[in-house]
């Protein structure tokens, strides 16, 4: 997985925690847990994902989740091949 770019092994690591659906998204905060990250650092990686339609943004309760869309579980799984 190293010979990948990081944005991708955090796609990855998103895909792989299982938020790839609405109901299944995470706040920056509890990402920044699971993958051991500032916060910020997070935010930046989601930023980028999201202008790469790999990531989108579900704002429930005032709170922004995030998930990894169909584009993202694609991009995913090509990782594999």
């Amino acid at each position: 997985m190293d010979e990948f770019p990081e944005d991708i092994r955090f796609l990855t690591l998103l895909h792989n925690i299982g938020a790839t659906c609405p109901e299944r998204s995470l706040s920056i905060e509890e990402i920044s847990r699971w993958a051991a990250i500032d916060s910020q650092k997070v935010k930046e990686k989601l930023s980028k994902l999201a202008n790469d339609r790999y990531v989108d943004i579900l704002i429930s309760g005032g709170v922004e989740r995030y998930y990894v869309t169909v584009e993202g579980i694609r991009k995913v799984l090509s990782t594999y091949s």
